[in-house]
């Protein structure tokens, strides 16, 4: 992501997830604070312009719907926007929730975007100290948005601009009150498919250097399958296409194996590994709509020795 482009990508982002909380039902992910930081005009011109853009996706649903503006938005969502960034927040939540209950103090979000996290549990004001990291403008944006919606800062949500895809700094974070000897969380969501599998190992690498055992970390990945699958209707295929369109190209891919070494040299442990099929069954079974786990995306809990 580039920083002229981070708050286009995160309007998109919780654009998905305050869809996603109004229309659809049963919920994968409930975020009901997103449609707060998105204006009535955006939610109609993020709308407006994928409606815009169906022929690229799938010429066959363009023809269908062309009189249908709301089930183009429908497909869209459904197909190739909200399956992946739903069910890995889902999953990601869950497991720090029940880290909580075994001495967790600190989140850490890489790329945070508008996560609404603090305001969506407010019970953990004194139990939990939250690090939303991102590119300053990003931070900025946010910021904005939260005052124009009313909601107060609290107390425990920190703000730390940095590109940590280029160089993560712990000064930043110690500098809003992170203690490198607590027991942390990482989520970093969205971002492994952006670097090198080099740039990967060596931030997760120092991402855990000196930090206690048991901190622990949430990420996804694309397997090897990456760049030959098309997926559903095309839409990893899309994907890919759509990243390179906008600037920011796809770098990396890993088989099972691969992720496992880098995880390994990095001093973690896989707890759990979730395949495209455990992550479609876990989050997507018997629902009556499109929604559906992509076929490339893989989601790991992995733990520091």
């Amino acid at each position: 992501m580039k920083q002229n482009q981070s708050s286009i990508t995160s309007l998109v982002a919780a654009f998905g997830r305050a869809y996603h909380s109004k229309y659809d039902s049963p919920k994968i992910f409930d975020d009901y604070v997103a449609h707060k930081l998105i204006s009535p005009q955006e939610f109609s011109d993020i709308s407006r312009n994928m409606i815009k853009g169906i022929a690229f996706f799938n010429a066959e649903v363009a023809d269908r719907h062309r009189d249908d503006p709301d089930a183009i938005l429908k497909w869209i969502t459904h197909i190739q926007l909200s399956p992946t960034p739903l069910a890995r927040a889902a999953y990601c939540e869950a497991i720090l929730l029940h880290e909580l209950n075994l001495g967790l103090k600190q989140y850490v979000i890489l790329g945070a975007g508008l996560d609404t996290f603090a305001y969506r549990h407010p019970q953990l004001q004194e139990r939990l100290d939250i690090f939303e990291v991102d590119y300053p403008a990003t931070q900025q944006f946010k910021q904005h948005r939260l005052s124009e919606a009313q909601l107060e800062i609290p107390g425990h949500l920190h703000f730390v601009p940095m590109d940590f895809t280029k160089e993560f700094a712990y000064s930043n974070l110690t500098g809003q009150g992170f203690d490198p000897q607590a027991k942390t969380f990482f989520s970093l969501l969205g971002v492994s498919y952006y670097l090198t599998r080099e740039e990967n190992a060596s931030l997760i690498t120092t991402l855990f250097a000196d930090l206690p055992a048991g901190s622990s970390i949430v990420l996804d990945y694309a397997d090897e399958r990456l760049w030959e699958e098309k997926g559903l209707s095309g839409r990893v295929e899309k994907m890919v296409q759509l990243a390179a369109a906008g600037g920011e190209p796809m770098k990396s891919c890993f088989s099972d194996r691969e992720m496992e070494q880098l995880l390994e040299q990095a001093g973690l442990l896989i707890y759990e590994h979730l395949s495209p099929s455990e992550i479609n069954d876990r989050f997507f079974r018997n629902r009556s709509d499109a929604l559906s786990a992509f076929e490339t995306i893989h989601y790991i809990h992995a733990i520091k020795k």
